[in-house]
């Protein structure tokens, strides 16, 4: 079984889709996927699904189950199966309860995730099944309430009937030292741009990739992230935005435009220049590749995301409102920064005591 690339004809919009150990299209699968595209959901939604279903499918040929015959202690076994080392998954070895778990409780929640919208489509479609991950509850106290909650609190939620939990832990972000080794260790300024750029605005790496010239506003000193169709499959995944960048960070353009870029005809700011063919708008997978020789160089295991963690940490550190991190970051809601970025370490927590003057001065003495 193979994820395999799909290239729309005539919008050139890149899916995918699973093949089968006969190298056709799983069909519900494939029709599935096809339905994610068309409602333009991101290629790597689409992507990071396919591989889900894969690994689902292949799961259910190993229990010679089929897809439509599923109920929720099946999915429960998938569950426990996709934590099994590969040996293990096929069964040609047993694995101890010691052993360290091959993917981690939130992967296997989104592919949980992936299997329900999956069985959600079919019924939806006229498929003779219902969702065995589904479950409704009535609704509770406490929690968060949707607008106009008092209208419809006493009808049945839906909710997931299988959720690993998963443990708390901080985001892992790059301090001061790692960013600038990084940096030092790209021997281009396209690369150096790129990771400065990564750093300085808290961007992510599709949207770094999808830039065009005409979104770098030289004098204000602006970055605009613009949400559209790229060339490189890059994708702005929140709407469009203006973020503030220092005036350094244009003179590194200016000098990546004069002594590498040249005379490169493209409206894509990252371009292959080096490498065939010349002048094709930076894919991701080039971006990770040069993340690859990276670490290799500094010893960081780094990937690009770091970058925009370390951004959204930075800023709440220094004191800047969440409102504005959140603006920054193209994030739908406060609720989500806070969600996601609003940790605190034992550092901060002393930092803001003793600027409130909690661990300096002293009213009462012991």
């Amino acid at each position: 079984m193979l994820v395999h690339l799909v290239v729309i004809p005539g919008s050139g919009t890149r899916s995918w889709t699973v093949l089968g150990d006969d190298d056709v299209p799983v069909v519900p699968v494939d029709r599935f996927l096809a339905y994610l595209t068309d409602i333009g959901r991101s290629p790597n939604t689409v992507k990071a699904y396919s591989h889900d279903l894969k690994d689902y499918r292949e799961f259910l040929g190993f229990r010679s189950l089929d897809w439509r015959e599923a109920r929720l202690e099946d999915i429960g076994e998938f569950a426990a199966w996709l934590q099994l080392p590969p040996a293990g998954r096929s069964g040609e070895v047993a694995v101890l309860p010691s052993v360290t778990a091959e993917v981690s409780a939130s992967t296997v929640n989104r592919k949980l995730a992936a299997v329900s919208a999956f069985y959600a489509h079919q019924a939806r479609n006229g498929a003779d099944v219902g969702d065995p991950l589904a479950v409704w509850r009535a609704g509770g106290r406490g929690g968060w309430k949707p607008f106009l909650h008092h209208i419809s609190k006493d009808r049945p939620c839906r909710g997931r009937a299988i959720s690993l939990k998963i443990p708390k832990k901080l985001p892992r972000i790059l301090t001061a030292a790692e960013t600038q080794a990084v940096l030092d260790a790209c021997t281009r300024l396209r690369d150096r741009f790129f990771f400065a750029l990564l750093h300085e605005t808290g961007c992510r790496a599709g949207e770094v990739l999808g830039l065009r010239h005409e979104d770098i506003a030289a004098a204000e000193s602006e970055i605009t992230i613009v949400s559209r169709e790229n060339a490189n499959g890059a994708r702005a995944k929140s709407g469009g935005r203006t973020v503030p960048v220092d005036p350094e960070l244009i003179r590194l353009y200016a000098d990546y435009l004069h002594e590498e870029y040249g005379s490169t005809d493209s409206d894509y700011v990252f371009v292959s220049i080096w490498a065939e063919p010349k002048g094709q708008a930076w894919s991701y997978q080039a971006a990770y590749d040069l993340v690859l020789r990276l670490r290799a160089r500094t010893g960081i295991a780094f990937d690009p995301h770091w970058f925009r963690r370390s951004a959204a940490t930075r800023w709440l550190r220094d004191g800047v409102s969440i409102e504005v991190v959140s603006k920054l970051l193209g994030h739908s809601s406060v609720t989500t920064t806070s969600s996601i970025y609003g940790h605190l370490t034992a550092a901060d927590a002393r930092a803001a005591l003793e600027k409130a003057g909690w661990l300096t001065g002293r009213e009462v003495t012991w």
